[in-house]
């Protein structure tokens, strides 16, 4: 599987990890530690070391009850970052935004790929991102940050998140963006409670089954938090387990705060899993 991102070609017959670079103040797990541009690619040298294949660089917070940000502000705080990021490491670079203005100036700065949890429903977003070729992940949101958890609430979490991505996926190849070029997130955590976040990671397969590649991320959630009794900064076996566990049913791009232990958690998996395929061929021979 393959997943065609502007530039790039991001090879996804093995999974791969996708950094999560915050550039803001009030992110939920590491608000202001890579707010200045050196401190961010410091940041995002190490991941790349350690192995990302991708950099996701948001300049707005989407956690829980978070407050939204102008266009020149959001762009004052990730465009510096992302310039340096495409002069000097070899990174797929994503920009996590929905706003048109930021994915058309980042992704001139060096950005190939964006992640937008309202699945590019602003207007114009579609139609954009068709003409730059870009990659795109659409995600599920109920709601917006500031109020998505809010008593989020479904007949059916897994039914409905697969209509929604379905359709919105639908939506965008109208508007002129290659299948290729599309991933789909379920949003874990994002409009969701415990036994709706749990429900969709048992469903992974069935989302898989839609047949674009599937990113899952669920470093340092509360939701960890609520099963484990642990804070923001003690879910990282969590987080490996949950990885491990999307990347067995099928998940391709795992997005994460935690590269390295992701990285090796995921590609011990992987292992497995064609091990066994090659041991079921060799049986059928």
């Amino acid at each position: 599987m393959l997943w065609r991102c502007r530039n790039r070609v991001i090879d996804l017959s093995e999974p791969v990890v996708m950094g999560i670079l915050n550039v803001t103040p009030d992110s939920f797990s590491d608000g202001g530690r890579y707010a200045s541009p050196d401190a961010a690619f410091d940041r995002a040298a190490r991941m790349v070391a350690e192995g990302a294949a991708i950099l996701d660089v948001g300049g707005e917070s989407t956690r829980p009850g978070a407050l939204g940000v102008d266009e020149a502000t959001e762009l004052e705080r990730v465009l510096p970052v992302i310039e340096r990021i495409a002069r000097h490491l070899d990174v797929a670079i994503s920009i996590d935004t929905s706003k048109p203005g930021v994915m058309a100036q980042a992704t001139g700065a060096g950005a190939c790929i964006v992640n937008d949890v309202y699945a590019l429903r602003a207007p114009g977003a579609r139609e954009w991102a068709a003409r730059a070729a870009v990659g795109v992940c659409l995600m599920h949101m109920r709601g917006e940050p500031r109020t998505m958890q809010n008593d989020p609430s479904y007949l059916d979490v897994v039914a409905e998140v697969c209509e929604f991505l379905g359709a919105q996926r639908a939506a965008c190849e109208a508007a002129g963006i290659a299948a290729p070029a599309i991933a789909l997130d379920p949003g874990v955590g994002f409009g969701k409670g415990l036994e709706h976040n749990l429900a969709l990671l048992r469903a992974l397969p069935r989302i898989a089954a839609l047949g674009s590649p599937l990113l899952v991320g669920v470093s340092r959630k509360s939701f960890i938090g609520r099963v484990l009794g642990r804070q923001t900064d003690e879910r990282l076996a969590g987080g490996l387990g949950l990885a491990a566990l999307a990347v067995s049913m099928g998940a391709r791009i795992i997005r994460t705060h935690d590269v390295g232990p992701t990285r090796d958690a995921i590609r011990m998996v992987d292992a497995v899993l064609k091990g066994g395929a090659a041991d079921r061929a060799g049986a059928a021979r």
